[in-house]
């Protein structure tokens, strides 16, 4: 029978990212997304003008009804939260629908560069920390660990050599799982290669006692839904029963080649990575 997982994002028109992503991703990797927007906007806010129909009260109305259903989930993976209200719907829809075997699948949307989004308040950085705390997966960004562990991002930034920069970034990924997560996936590990001097990207997953790490040239900047891409292919290995150091680096490489064909293309940032051509790469029968 076909896996379920239950995404519980938004749903932008324009950007490649959030619910558009998730559905894609998933499908093709032979999973069956249920989604569950918590926004629909016209695109993503990094455009400089959006339409944004905020579904914060209608989220109850998805979780009743699929109750009603008696509907049962592989796996809830959670993204973009944008206010209190939405994350204590997301521990309501937790207590009707997790049961022992659904894993949560958290991909915790804080910010970026050092920084933290401007949505994201004192409260809600504390919810969002309740909700890592229960996950399976997590998959935050460095920006996101630092503030999860209460790390200053300075400290982070100032590390050139790779070596250590890998044993400082599992450190804190082992001091989070301290906290409840299983499993952390950290994302954007920039640094220069020592052997080669060739800048790249990271990411380092641990897990218990053990931890793999897979990295990528760097070749451009942030594209919109490349996070959200990434955490997709996490989530839909889960279900398929597939190790996480499988996952991330196939996640990996197929963004590898969607950011490559971007960049040579010229598409801009907000409109995400050019991946629709390379979903062929996660088919079950590519990755066997």
């Amino acid at each position: 029978m076909t896996k379920k997982i239950a995404v519980i994002n938004d749903l932008s028109g324009f950007g490649r990212c959030s619910l558009t992503a998730a559905i894609s991703v998933l499908s093709v990797m032979g999973v069956q997304p249920c989604p569950l927007p918590t926004a629909v906007l016209s695109a993503q806010t990094g455009y400089p003008s959006y339409y944004c129909d905020d579904y914060t009260d209608k989220m109850q109305y998805f979780r009743r009804e699929w109750k009603k259903m008696d509907a049962r989930f592989d796996g809830i993976y959670t993204g973009f939260v944008a206010s209190e209200r939405q994350i204590e719907n997301i521990f309501e829809f937790l207590d009707t629908f997790r049961r022992k075997k659904t894993f949560l699948l958290v991909d915790p949307v804080m910010g970026d560069n050092g920084k933290v989004y401007t949505m994201f308040t004192e409260k809600l950085c504390s919810l969002m920390k309740e909700l890592v705390f229960q996950a399976d997966v997590v998959t935050p960004n460095l920006t996101e660990l630092c503030l999860l562990t209460d790390t200053d991002f300075r400290m982070i930034r100032e590390l050139t050599d790779e070596k250590h920069l890998l044993v400082v970034v599992e450190q804190m990924a082992a001091n989070l799982m301290k906290r409840g997560p299983k499993n952390v996936v950290v994302t954007g590990i920039h640094f220069r290669d020592a052997t080669d001097g060739v800048a790249k990207m990271g990411n380092l997953a641990v897990s218990g006692g053990k931890k793999s790490f897979s990295a990528f040239p760097y070749i451009g900047g942030s594209y919109s839904g490349t996070g959200d891409l990434f955490a997709s292919v996490v989530a839909a290995g889960m279900a398929r029963g597939d190790e996480i150091s499988v996952s991330i680096e196939l996640a990996g490489a197929f963004i590898e080649r969607a950011i490559t064909d971007s960049v040579r293309e010229g598409i801009p940032r907000n409109d995400g990575v050019d991946y629709e051509q390379y979903l062929g790469m996660l088919l079950p029968e590519q990755c066997s």
